[in-house]
Order: structure tokens, then sequence, then C-alpha cells
């Protein structure tokens, strides 16, 4: 009797497939995980393969219509089997994009948040909504969702920055639009890096705009000799014994993260400092702006130094340490502002080995070959 049921029951879920229909009593595990379940990896690429393919595009390549950005992006290996291109994680995606003197990147709008963080090379601009705000390295610049944005390059030499976008995110709602402007730069709109002057600080708010609350921030620019000393002025403390000594951009109205949907971080880890291991559901993608040292990625060991890029998945245990004689400085995205809005982020420390991952493999780049 038990087996005629059972047969019967594999019959029923058969005819249910036919029909685009599913038994929950056979699939519930696969939809409602014990723990995150994905299939993003961690996985790491050195800033002079990078830069060697992106100079090479410099080459063959010219910016305008037909090309309108010339970027190198970060393709997750996991995740390309499924046809999701130029996703780093389910949720971020990570460019460097290169910009040659007398270049113009056409102005456009799009539904994706974006963040640059500059990496190389001086003389350029990027407008949001007609400011100028101009690029030194260490730089975040931020492009808050559907606001008009060009570049121009004035100098003498390539710049190369680093561009994030939650476009994961903003295709899994199904909630993308784009626009390009109809001239190649939008007007300029009052005075160059305009902002940064009125709130630089993040400490104060100019009086004339005491009605303006909210997102996006006012704050395009968040120049490197700012975030610098503020680790300075930080690292005369205890560090975190997490993430060393680590800020968050924040909009200096509401004190929460710079971007609504993309949070943005800077380490600073001290020669020797060996972080303990934690993880959490939030994904990020680090690029190094100084330093050497590496990150234990449950239990694999991936080995860094100053340009190099490497994605750390949802729900993996990680820890840092520097092995130069320098600080090193590390700069990240993440989604952890859309996860704590949507309360779906949960940490949690590691607790064997004193707090230390044993290190089973040593990271290697994948062939395709």
């Amino acid at each position: 009797m038990a087996n005629t049921k059972m047969k019967a029951l594999e019959r029923l879920n058969e005819d249910l497939e036919k029909v685009y229909l599913g038994p929950l009593w056979e699939k519930l595990g696969k939809m409602v995980t014990p723990e995150p379940d994905h299939e993003v990896i961690p996985y790491l690429w050195k800033w002079k393969t990078i830069r060697k393919h992106l100079m090479e595009a410099g080459e063959l390549l010219r910016l305008g219509r037909e090309s309108e950005r010339r970027v190198v992006y970060l393709q997750n290996p996991s995740l390309l089997k499924h046809g999701l291109i130029g996703y780093s994680t389910n949720t971020l995606y990570v460019g460097v994009q290169l910009l040659l003197p007398g270049e113009v990147a056409p102005a456009h709008r799009h539904s994706q948040s974006a963040i640059r963080f500059i990496i190389e090379g001086e003389g350029a601009y990027t407008s949001v909504d007609g400011e100028r705000t101009y690029m030194e390295r260490g730089d975040l610049i931020l492009t808050p969702s559907w606001t008009w944005h060009d570049h121009g390059h004035e100098g003498t030499e390539p710049v190369i920055w680093m561009d994030g976008l939650d476009v994961g995110l903003v295709r899994n709602f199904a909630g993308s639009f784009f626009e390009p402007y109809s001239e190649d730069v939008f007007p300029v709109v009052g005075p160059h890096n305009g902002s940064t002057f009125k709130y630089s600080t993040g400490a104060f708010r100019p009086v004339m705009d005491r009605k303006r609350k909210g997102y996006p921030s006012p704050l395009i620019a968040y120049k490197w000799k700012t975030t610098k000393q503020v680790l300075e002025n930080l690292s005369q403390l205890d560090p975190d014994p997490y993430d060393g000594y680590a800020v968050d951009y924040v909009n200096p109205l509401t004190g929460e993260s710079a971007d609504l949907r993309i949070g943005t971080t800077m380490q600073k880890l001290t020669p020797g400092m060996h972080t303990k291991a934690h993880r959490h559901v939030h994904s990020a993608v680090y690029h190094i702006l100084d330093g050497e040292g590496y990150t234990v990625i449950n239990g694999v060991k991936f080995e860094w130094s100053k340009g190099d890029f490497f994605i750390l998945p949802p729900w993996s245990w990680h820890e840092h340490v520097n092995t130069g004689d320098e600080d090193a400085y590390l700069f990240s995205i993440n989604d952890l502002p859309i996860m704590d809005r949507l309360n779906l982020e949960r940490e949690e420390t590691y607790e064997k080995n004193g707090g230390y991952q044993s290190i089973v493999d040593v990271f290697k780049p994948f062939s395709q070959l």
C-alpha cells in the first residue's frame, strides 16, 4: 500500500511539472533555506592584468555615441554560466574605467546608482546634474540613481577609476531604465566642486540647506585627504577586531549610507594587523588602494597588493592580514543598505581557534584555456 501511494505521488509530481505547477512538499527546502544559499564565489583580479587590458582598449576604442564608456568589468565566473553578465555578486557590478586626455564620456542617466573610486591620474572630472567634481586618487564620487552624468578629461595623462553599480539588484527588481542626454555634456550648474565646499567636513550643515533632508546625499565627492585624516584620528583608539580601523561613507544630512542602495567603506590595516574572522549576509567587492597582505575567505588565502580587486560573497567567513611595512587601505562597496532596509542583514563571529580560520588552500586564478 505504501509503495502504491509513493508511486502515485511521484506520478502527481510529474503531472504538476508538465503544467508548470510544483509540489511544495518536495521543494520547500530549496526555497526557504536554513542559511543563505547562493552561487557567488570569491575571486581575485591582479591590478597588472586589469590595467594591461584596459590600456589596450584605450588604443583600440574611441569614446562617443557608439561606445559611451571604456570599461573592463569584473565577471564572477560562477554567475556567468547563468547568463548574469557583468555580475560581481548577485547585486553588485564593478568595472574599471579609462578616460584619456581630451575625451568626453557622453551624458546619460539610469535607474542604477553608481559610485566612482579614483585609482590613478588627474585632470578628469565627473559631472552630476551639472556640478563638476575634479577627480583625485582615493576620492569617492557619488552618482545617485537617475541623475544626469558625464565624464571629461582636461589633463595630460590617463585617468582610471572604479565604477560600482547595483546592476544585479535593479535587474532582479525589473526596474532598469536608461536615457542618453541630447548633447555629450550636460549644462554646467554652479561652481566646480561646490558640494565639497559646503559639506566636506560632514559635521556641519549650511544654514541655507536647513530644509534639505534625505537622499540623494548633497555631497557628491568624498575627498581622500579627508577620509585619510579621519582614519588617522581613529587610529588613536582601539581597532575593531573584525574590520581594523574602518569608516563608512555617510550622507551628511542623515548619517546613513552615502548612497541609498550601495554601501561604501574604507578600512585601514596597520602593519602586522590580523583581524578576526566573521561573516555577514551582505556581499562586498574590495579594491586595494595601498598596501599588501591577504584575506582568508572560507579557509582560502587570497593574496593581494596595491590595485587588486576581490569579491566577498554573502555569508562567507573572512579575515584580513597586513603583511607589509606600511598601512594598507582597502576600499569596498557592499549591499548592506538594502539588506538593512529589508531586515535581512545578520552577522556572526568565528568562535573556533581564537577567532582565526585555518588556511586550507591558496587562491589561483581560473583559466578558460
